[in-house]
């Protein structure tokens, strides 16, 4: 099963569904098929008639998007933009404002440049609410807003006004948390499938391997939005801490009675909603699965993650080519020759398909350099000894880059996205895993490493103050070993 065709399907039925109803609603009102953008949308600001005028003007407005192809709908979007907050109403009621006299005439003149200040856009937007499906519409229209507006301050200016609307609609008081099982309609079954980002899943038995008895998918939905999750989270119930997600997503391996499980493994968390990046509720989301399997099964002692380190790898990279020697020693080095001779260096494949080898040095080879050679060799964590000599050297310089490497000069929070969104949730490093993920992915992106992150119920808010407020990142003690010198 091709999880993009899978999705591409669902998304060309579900714009054929809303299309149609929208063409139905849109035929209530005047207007020929050529009248301009910028004239519609003026059209849905006058407010003429009554209700169903007002969502037959909106639903016309939304098909005419919808019809556009890439460039029409930046103009569209640009044109939506253009409606911006009246520059001389602006500047009068400021004026009023610094004129007041007392509190409350100053209270006053306050009230009126509030309302000079909201652009007339906020209206036309609003106003999509009232349509079927609406609400995804801007979830949507958002999405592709972020696409388009690094170099548009308008279209900044736009995206600033949809997010601060659903940021309030998307209230997580709002929201509704549901299980997802094999018994869930085949038309979220299909979502999940084009959603699933973090462990891809290939065909319907790795779908129902991950909704069997011993697991579980828990996803947050809006009642304007039923049928779509916005975010959801995979969860096995296993013995012990897991270190590998190909054992973890094994087809064949047995499945366990829940009723011995201790401990919950969060593999897997997706935002689905692109347009509702940066409007946080995934942290409730665990929060909320942590109390429901705590409820459910009273033997499960332990909540964790199994986790990608997406950014290891990268900022090794450019470490071993700025020479750093913290890496390793020459001990270490040593080690890594004798177990992978230069003439037996087999060059990993770039991103692109295209085959690099680092250049060879003149002279002998520094311990960056030669840690820089291994780490191209493909698929070097099958060869034993050659994984043995170089994970001590991954592991130190992965607890380094996750406890002490920051996201920009002056900046506390962690280098890695991964780990600042369970360490700004309450969790703490617990464990790093060698080989817990030997696919090209776990190669490219993190050099096979995962990371377990404990969500401990007495200690999710310590840590999550600690976080917030000073940067402070939480790790077990062993963890902690391993970055000794950095932190």
């Amino acid at each position: 099963m091709s999880d993009v065709a899978a999705s591409e399907g669902l998304i060309d039925r579900a714009l054929r569904r809303v299309t149609a109803l929208w063409r139905d609603m849109a035929a209530s009102v005047s207007g020929g098929e050529d009248e301009g953008v910028a004239a519609q949308m003026r059209a849905c600001l006058d407010s003429r008639g009554g209700e169903v005028s007002a969502r037959s003007r909106a639903a016309k407005l939304a098909q005419a998007y919808l019809s556009l192809d890439h460039a029409g709908r930046g103009e569209f979007l640009r044109v939506l933009a253009g409606f911006d907050s009246d520059h001389a109403a602006v500047a009068e009621a400021w004026d009023r404002v610094a004129a007041a006299a007392g509190t409350a005439e100053r209270a006053a003149a306050k009230a009126r440049l509030r309302r000079a200040l909201e652009p007339p856009r906020l209206k036309l937007l609003t106003q999509f609410t009232a349509i079927p499906d609406g609400v995804k519409f801007l979830v949507d229209l958002r999405g592709e807003i972020m696409a388009r507006m690094q170099d548009d301050p308008m279209l900044q200016a736009l995206e600033g006004d949809l997010r601060t609307l659903l940021a309030s609609w998307f209230d997580v008081g709002f929201l509704e948390l549901r299980r997802i099982d094999w018994s869930s309609p085949a038309s979220l079954l299909e979502k999940l499938v084009g959603y699933e980002a973090v462990h891809r899943i290939r065909t319907w038995r790795d779908l129902k391997n991950r909704l069997d008895s011993d697991r579980r998918c828990y996803a947050f939905f809006h009642p304007r939005m039923p049928e779509e999750p916005l975010i959801f989270v995979e969860v096995a119930l296993v013995k012990g801490m897991a270190d590998s997600v190909q054992r973890l997503l094994d087809e064949k391996a047995p499945v366990l009675d829940p009723k011995e499980a201790d401990t919950a493994i969060f593999y897997s968390i997706n935002n689905c909603q692109r347009g509702l990046d940066g409007i946080s509720f995934g942290n409730f989301l665990i929060k909320r699965v942590v109390a429901l399997l705590s409820d459910e099964f009273r033997n499960l002692k332990a909540f964790a993650t199994l986790s990608p380190i997406p950014g290891f790898r990268r900022w090794l990279d450019a470490r071993l080519e700025a020479g750093d020697a913290t890496l390793l020693g020459e001990e270490e080095a040593a080690a890594l020759r004798a177990a992978a001779p230069g003439d037996l260096a087999l060059p990993a494949p770039a991103a692109d398909g295209a085959v690099v080898a680092p250049p060879r040095p003149a002279g002998p080879e520094t311990p960056a350099q030669t840690l820089r050679r291994v780490l191209a060799r493909r698929f070097w964590a099958r060869d034993e000894a050659l994984a043995k000599a170089l994970e001590p050297v991954l592991l130190r310089a992965c607890a380094r880059y996750l406890l002490a490497e920051q996201a920009g000069a002056g900046r506390k929070r962690a280098r890695d996205p991964v780990a600042h969104f369970h360490l700004s949730n309450g969790a703490r490093v617990e464990r790093l895993n060698p080989r817990g993920d030997v696919s090209e992915k776990g190669y490219r992106e993190s050099c096979t490493l995962m990371a377990n992150y404990l969500y401990d119920p007495a200690r999710i808010e310590d840590y999550h103050e600690e976080y917030v407020g000073e940067g402070k990142r939480a790790a077990s003690s062993a963890v902690r070993r391993l970055a000794k010198g950095f932190v």
